[in-house]
């Protein structure tokens, strides 16, 4: 185990649980390296992911 603190306490993890479930629409709850937590509403977070590109077939003969 490391020597530091934590850089996200299990209490403010579910405190922003608690908001996300809390909110009117459905929310996405991203915890950051730098320790942020972070709540926005579901729909902009699937927005910024890209969308999945196809894999590359090879057919070999």
């Amino acid at each position: 185990m490391s020597g530091r603190p934590a850089r996200v306490t299990q209490a403010e993890l579910n405190r922003a649980l608690r908001a996300a479930a809390a909110a009117p629409c459905p929310t996405a709850v991203e915890v950051l390296p730098d320790g942020t937590i972070r709540l926005t509403p579901a729909l902009a977070a699937e927005q910024k992911k890209t969308e999945p590109k196809a894999p590359k077939l090879e057919i070999r003969l």
